[in-house]
């Protein structure tokens, strides 16, 4: 059997693959408002890669998560829940990459071939990803492994090694950083755009102030492997797993406060609404602070009661 180090490990590893495959897509699916082959786009085409960024965006929420459950609910100790809570979120995180792959594979299509040809590509795309992602697994389930998972056992804290939790707090910063990276590529580059040039004025201030925020997130997600270098040599202390942990929670305040800037940004753009650009821009902020803090605090408070 596996030891429950090793399976963190995996989801934790698990979780970098997936945010890796998304970190492109969501830079993509930001900067491609600004394309001029964006405005020849049809007002529904346009709203549908709205839908598929809103989409990719609750995906990126669900997969850096673990980090910050984690870190609240066992202040990076090993248990059960953490490996349970890592799997299920990367589970729910796979549909709205798989609708999201559809809309973009229509969407694509329906540049080049007829709309019933985009369609079928979109759906064959869909179709595919949830075959791969989620029948090939359940069908491959033993029972055994089934019923142990649906046991209503109290999970608890087990014993770790300084060692371990300090490599599974640097591991979770990794899995936060090429959010942060697919983020900053996109707003630098951008500013050397004509779109950018045609944004209202408030919007590029907006947007100076979510490059400013996804700037400070990498500079917080990079301070920890900093200081374990500078201030004990690489050895691994109690104060190096303080300061990863405190700086991956506090890089996790800014993030979605820059995405969501941005958020506003796109939106304003494709649909001239600031009423909507702000209501769609706080929902995300709602789904990313009450994932990553509301959940973990009311999780934490409740293992603590009982």
């Amino acid at each position: 059997m596996t030891a429950l180090r090793e399976k963190i490990k995996t989801a934790l590893d698990e979780s970098r693959m997936l945010v890796l495959g998304a970190q492109i897509f969501l830079g993509f699916h930001f900067r491609a408002v600004f394309e001029p082959g964006f405005e020849r786009l049809s007002k529904s085409a346009q709203y549908l890669k709205m839908a598929a960024l809103m989409l990719l965006l609750i995906g990126v929420a669900l997969i850096l998560s673990p980090g910050s459950y984690h870190r609240i609910v066992r202040s990076g100790s090993d248990a059960e829940d953490v490996h349970t809570f890592a799997t299920t979120v990367m589970d729910f995180a796979l549909i709205p990459f798989m609708l999201a792959f559809s809309f973009d594979l229509y969407l694509a299509s329906a540049r080049v071939l007829n709309a019933m040809s985009a369609i079928g590509i979109g759906l064959v795309t869909g179709i595919t990803a949830a075959c791969f992602w989620y029948v090939f697994g359940f069908i491959s389930k033993s029972p055994q492994r089934s019923s142990k998972k649906n046991s209503r056992e109290m999970p608890r804290a087990h014993a770790t090694k300084l060692e371990d939790k300090i490599d599974q707090a640097l591991t979770e910063a990794r899995v936060v950083l090429p959010g942060a990276q697919a983020l900053l590529g996109f707003q630098l580059v951008t500013m050397f755009m004509d779109g950018f040039d045609k944004l209202p004025q408030s919007s590029k201030y907006v947007h100076i102030a979510s490059l400013s925020l996804i700037a400070l997130t990498m500079i917080l997600l990079m301070t920890p492997a900093a200081y374990h270098r500078i201030a004990v040599a690489g050895e691994d202390t109690p104060q190096v797993h303080r300061v990863a942990s405190a700086f991956l929670l506090a890089a996790m305040i800014p993030l979605p406060l820059g995405i969501c800037g941005d958020v506003y940004v796109v939106f304003r753009k494709v649909t001239d609404s600031i009423a909507l650009s702000v209501s769609l821009a706080g929902a995300e902020l709602i789904i990313f602070y009450g994932l990553w803090f509301g959940f973990t605090s009311y999780r934490r408070l409740k293992l603590s009661a009982s």
